[in-house]
């Protein structure tokens, strides 16, 4: 087929930046927090508990939608994504107007999830088909805008609840998410079998090394390797998210920053999630993933040694800015990784299960640093464990290795044949 016939595929890219900017949204959580507080007379570990498991559910949500695009496409599952992830923004609204807490977990929490990690795996995968030659770059520029989501919507929804209230606020942005997310599907198409750019031949030594055979679920899902991913993809959630659920109470703590300031500081730290996305995918093109997400350990294994002997304001932020950025860079590096062992064709499905280690660590991580908190009064103690983990876990992108199927050699002198 020829090119001039098939889409845009920086249609597509824009498409993908616009709809994961709309489901980025979820790190804007913290701006509903205290007004829920204050208009319901819910415990900040009731609300908290929305984000728990709506992030649970985003991990769930990418299984269903990759395991069902791999079959149906992207541009049927984007679209039932975003009518889940809008009507969960509709029924909070109803939750929070009646003051109905199980509604609000129900909504915000299983739909709003659910609907967000379908909505998610969609365009990430879509994108490492159609970018073979700039893999890691693409990627990476798609899972910025889940990254951007916060910085943008979080201001909107803090002044919007000023002016209208809760229930006001997840109503609109409940239609915009819904328009948003099901407008920008309608753009997304698989290519062709075997299709690549004109002219592209590998050059890289990270794009030369890729695998050329494309694993079906049930193959890759029988490889070491891919619980090798999900495993670094995991450890590297857990420490950001540890970072990230605590940092405004952190702040004031540790370096005696006010509410307000540490607020601020928060906001501010979001372009550093965004941004590491970007920057260490790009990077992971020419470095290799593997390498990528050794530094990306070893990094951070220095930083939380360190970060309990901080005291002063400027010092935490550059230090957490260097967390988020970290943070952001296993999101943005992992879809390439997984397409470059497992090609590209079933990547949704796969990158599907890979994904589910997001939730897990998204709840076992910031329990882990509530509980120290709560008990001790001091952070010192899952922090110095998470350093302590981030050194153990050098050692796995040191050992491993793209699969070798025994298929690998049979299709690749086939593909040579023809």
């Amino acid at each position: 087929m020829a090119d001039e016939h098939l889409p845009n595929r920086w249609g597509i890219a824009v498409a993908a930046v616009i709809m994961q900017i709309c489901l980025g949204a979820v790190y804007a959580w913290s701006v509903f927090v205290k007004p829920l507080l204050s208009a319901e007379h819910w415990t900040l570990t009731q609300v908290s508990l929305s984000f728990t498991i709506n992030v649970f559910f985003i991990g769930v949500g990418t299984v269903i939608g990759g395991l069902w695009m791999s079959k149906s496409g992207p541009r049927r599952v984007a679209t039932v994504a975003g009518a889940v992830y809008g009507l969960g923004y509709l029924l909070s609204s109803y939750a929070a107007a009646h003051q109905s807490l199980t509604l609000l977990y129900l909504s915000y929490g299983v739909l709003a999830g659910t609907g967000g990690g379908m909505g998610y795996i969609c365009p990430v995968a879509t994108i490492a088909k159609w970018f073979p030659d700039k893999r890691g770059v693409m990627t990476g520029l798609a899972v910025t805008g889940y990254g951007a989501g916060a910085l943008l919507m979080g201001p909107l929804a803090a002044r919007e609840i000023v002016s209208a209230g809760v229930p006001t606020t997840f109503l609109i942005f409940g239609i915009a998410y819904f328009i948003g997310v099901v407008a920008t599907a309608q753009f997304y198409a698989n290519p062709p079998a075997g299709w690549k750019p004109e002219g592209w031949v590998p050059k890289t030594a990270v794009a030369k090394a890729a695998g050329t055979y494309e694993y079906t679920v049930k193959e890759a899902m029988g490889t070491w390797q891919v619980w090798a991913l999900w495993l670094m993809l995991f450890l590297n959630v857990s420490a950001g998210i540890m970072i990230i659920s605590q940092a405004s109470p952190f702040a004031q703590q540790q370096v005696h920053m006010t509410a307000l300031d540490a607020g601020k500081m928060v906001g501010l730290l979001g372009i550093f999630n965004a941004a590491g996305r970007f920057l260490w995918a790009w990077v992971s093109d020419y470095l290799g993933r593997a390498r990528v997400y050794f530094l990306l350990y070893l990094i951070q294994a220095g930083i939380f040694f360190y970060l309990p002997r901080i005291d002063t304001p400027t010092a935490l932020f550059v230090v957490f800015a260097a967390i988020y950025l970290c943070y952001g860079g296993g999101f943005g590096t992992m879809p390439s990784f997984t397409a470059d062992y497992f090609g590209a064709k079933y990547m949704g499905g796969i990158y599907g299960w890979i994904l589910l280690a997001w939730g897990v660590g998204g709840v076992v991580s910031p329990l882990m640093i509530a509980h120290f908190r709560q008990s001790t009064g001091s952070y010192s103690t899952p922090i110095h464990v998470i350093a302590g983990v981030m050194v153990v876990s050098l050692i796995l992108p040191l050992i491993v290795r793209p699969p070798q199927g025994k298929v690998v050699g049979r299709v690749e002198s086939m593909a040579r044949a023809s």
